[in-house]
């Protein structure tokens, strides 16, 4: 019998399929990132923990994430994307039942520690998959704006997702939601998602992964330490130094190395350099925003965890607008517009946030969301599609991480320096105010470094003192996050100047669609002379 190549609207659907897959592998992986959040109260009273062991609970997924997802990009373009996104997912699955069933502190971070490192296995492979499976450049355009559009949702939306569970369930419930979902997708992914790898296979750099993975870890874990243990302490610079001192050493390995990992002349295209720093630059910026957003919810405007979780959607729902619109705005202008467009729209809404008073009510919170997220949005999708252009195929796994793991140190940056900005401003005003030089002074020490903890500690003072120091607290914070969303916002607009001088233009304009060529060929299907 002959066999005939399958019709295009079939292989169509059966690509959306695959696509929907992959999106929500990457769905899971967003998150599992947050979703433990708004359960920490709950957790730290179950097992006992010490604030340290609470600290690594939330942080130890995004330090596993960004340290190890580059070296393993390089893995996935080797081994096989759908085999690392599978294996990723069957690791965070297994990491999450651990989790799930934990007496103890130390057993829970491991299986946070586990998911990250799960994670890291499927980050990349999901973007080098949808690059192979749409070579066609308006498909994989579309399927990039997705993919953006998907990443930003999982993470935003996994405070909302564990208020619930909290809620109606326990903390428990925020790792077993995992088990469905990963059985789900490993048998949606045998059935539907292609096996693709490099075509040539070059000796490993196992130095060079080593290496690089030991570097963004020291990196990362000195980011997440630093507001903590203090910028200026002992171990906060050893860990840069030492992150410092491992990268070099990488950049000079990888410069004399026969077959590097991480090829350095792909970084000197500004197609992928300037993309994957604008990329970094908008996460630092959004990322940090949204931290101090949730304590403003919480300590100023007086919401649940969860009410103010459930006040966050407007952001995703604007990034969810701002990914799609970019398909649009990058056929018309091109990627370095689409780019640059996004990222002082982004600036914008952080002006916006700026302007917050204590009369401001959550209106004003929500105008400032839905602006940033549609930026963000644009940004995401079409810096993306800059990195993902610029590398060639066969390294689309590796070209996803350097997207992945500059997006991840990004995002851990603005969390800890906008938070320690934060903190300073808010602890200098509110120590300085007369209503709390007046109370006594172990009530005022003991609430001037957070927001949140101020109501506990006033509660046995008379009313009218109480109200003026809540009052202070509140004028504290607000002068505090000002200044944070005007800094954010000054590192935005350096940031679109510095896309619009040197981010390569992109792919040029698409032509009408009845004047363009039919699709590519599936993968496998010859070609006609």
């Amino acid at each position: 019998m002959t066999a005939h190549p399958p019709r295009q609207a079939d292989t169509g659907v059966r690509r959306g399929w695959a696509a929907g897959v992959v999106c929500l592998g990457l769905f899971m992986l967003g998150m599992d990132l947050t979703v433990l959040n708004v359960a920490v109260p709950q957790l730290r009273e179950a097992l006992d923990a010490t604030t340290a062991q609470v600290q690594w609970i939330v942080d130890g997924y995004a330090l596993m994430l960004g340290g190890s997802v580059l070296a393993v990009g390089a893995v996935t373009d080797r081994w096989g994307r759908r085999r690392c996104f599978v294996l990723g997912v069957a690791v965070c699955g297994a990491s999450s039942v651990g989790g799930a069933l934990a007496g103890e502190p130390w057993q829970v971070i491991a299986s946070r520690c586990g998911m990250g490192a799960g994670a890291a296995l499927l980050m990349p492979a999901t973007l080098g998959t949808l690059h192979h499976m749409f070579p066609e450049p308006e498909l994989r355009r579309r399927a990039i704006a997705v993919w953006a559009a998907v990443g930003g949702l999982g993470g935003l939306s996994g405070p909302v997702i564990g208020g619930w569970l909290v809620e109606h369930a326990s903390w428990r419930a925020a790792f077993w939601i995992n088990l469905p979902l990963t059985v789900l997708i490993i048998t949606a992914s045998c059935l539907l998602v292609p096996e693709s790898r490099a075509p040539r296979s070059a000796a490993f750099d196992a130095v060079g992964a080593l290496l690089s993975t030991a570097g963004l870890l020291a990196l990362v874990w000195a980011i997440i330490e630093g507001p903590h243990k203090g910028w200026t302490s002992a171990q906060v610079v050893t860990g840069f130094a030492l992150a410092g001192l491992i990268l070099a050493a990488f950049l000079a390995w990888e410069r004399h190395v026969r077959a590097p990992m991480l090829p350095l002349r792909l970084l000197a295209r500004p197609g992928i350099g300037v993309a994957a720093a604008a990329l970094a630059l908008m996460s630092f910026a959004l990322f940090g925003a949204l931290f101090v957003l949730t304590l403003y919810l919480q300590g100023v405007l007086g919401y649940s965890p969860v009410e103010a979780g459930v006040r966050t959607l407007p952001l995703p729902a604007g990034l969810a607008v701002g990914a799609a619109a970019a398909v649009a705005v990058q056929r018309r202008l091109g990627i370095r517009a689409t780019v640059v467009s996004g990222l002082l729209v982004v600036s914008v809404a952080l002006c916006v946030w700026a302007t917050t008073t204590a009369q401001s009510g959550y209106g004003h919170c929500a105008l400032f969301q839905t602006i940033a997220g549609v930026g963000a949005g644009l940004v995401a999708a079409a810096g993306t599609e800059s990195v993902m252009e610029s590398v060639p195929t066969e390294q689309a796994g590796l070209g996803s991480a350097i997207n992945d793991a500059t997006r991840q140190v990004g995002s851990a940056l603005g969390v800890a320096v906008q938070g320690s900005l934060l903190t300073a401003v808010f602890t200098a005003r509110f120590v300085e105010a007369p209503a709390v030089t007046a109370t006594v002074p172990e009530v005022a020490d003991a609430a001037r470094h957070s927001l949140l903890s101020v109501p506990d500690q006033v509660g046995l003072l008379p009313p009218a003192e109480r109200m003026a120091v809540l009052s202070a607290a509140r004028d504290a914070f607000i002068d505090a996050m000002t200044l944070t969303a005007t800094t954010a916002a000054a590192v935005v607009l350096l940031t679109a100047a510095a896309a619009a001088r040197w981010l390569a233009p992109g792919t040029a304009p698409l032509p009408p669609a009845h004047t363009r060529p039919g699709p590519l060929p599936e993968a496998g299907t010859p070609l006609s002379d």
